[in-house]
């Protein structure tokens, strides 16, 4: 067994496939948070497993398919990566130990955009991500979190770790443009508004005449409505959570 590092890492996947980052850790968001001297790296759970085959998984007790991720790798491997016991509570974000450990997991509740912001605040990020049958639920239980992008199965959490860490990383400062995120969707609670490039007119489809006008104010003013009208017609259940009257853009 050996240790990822004698630091704590900024962002830090734990998996048993390392591989499945590999393209990700090219990209171009997190070439960005690098150079801002954000750390992300992957951790392989074979590095925190005794004996030469390195197991990290096996049969569950009670019978059934399958196998179980074990938990002490687990324990192990976050104790690497932050610096901290996985049994103590978590820091706070900017606080002394400013850690948080989330679990990949369809038992997760699910990961929002506000989850984002919260993520993004923290000095370290761990996720784990889950494989097989699931994960031994000591470990489950000890970790900060459980978190799921939504309501379906996939082979592993490698996946949806990278959906949540790209999620968090675009709104650390630097990453994206000033100003860029604001007006995405779920941002202020509406869906984005539609946006249109050239050319101005394509299958007698014309590009909105007030978004060719100039007029920044008139623009804003279309733009909130639009959204407001998206929001309305493709996700109508995030207008039932949030006040239309203090929508400003």
């Amino acid at each position: 067994m050996r240790p990822l590092r004698t630091q704590s890492v900024e962002t830090g996947f734990l998996s048993i496939a390392p591989e499945f980052f590999e393209s990700y850790l090219a990209s171009h968001a997190v070439q960005l948070a690098r150079r801002q001297g954000h750390s992300v790296e992957v951790a392989d759970l074979r590095d925190f497993a005794d004996g030469s085959f390195r197991q990290v998984s096996d049969s569950p007790f009670g019978g059934g398919r399958g196998v179980v991720l074990r938990a002490l790798p687990i324990f192990r491997a976050v104790e690497a990566l932050t610096g901290r016991r996985l049994q103590e509570k978590p820091g706070q974000p900017g606080g002394a130990d400013g850690s948080l450990v989330a679990a990949l997991t369809p038992t997760g509740f699910p990961f929002v955009q506000r989850t984002a912001h919260r993520y993004a605040a923290y000095d370290t990020l761990v996720l784990l991500c889950g494989r097989y049958e699931g994960i031994d639920e000591r470990a489950l239980e000890a970790v900060d979190e459980r978190i799921s992008i939504g309501d379906y199965i996939v082979t592993g959490g490698e996946i949806p770790a990278m959906a949540v860490a790209d999620a968090a990383l675009r709104l650390l400062p630097g990453v994206l443009k000033a100003g860029s995120a604001e007006e995405e969707s779920f941002e202020t609670g509406l869906l984005e508004y539609p946006q249109y490039t050239q050319p101005a007119e394509l299958f007698g489809q014309r590009v909105p005449e007030v978004l060719c006008s100039g007029d920044h104010a008139k623009v804003a003013e279309w733009r909130q409505a639009a959204a407001v009208r998206a929001t309305a017609r493709f996700r109508p259940d995030l207008l039932e959570t949030i006040d239309l009257t203090s929508q400003k853009r």
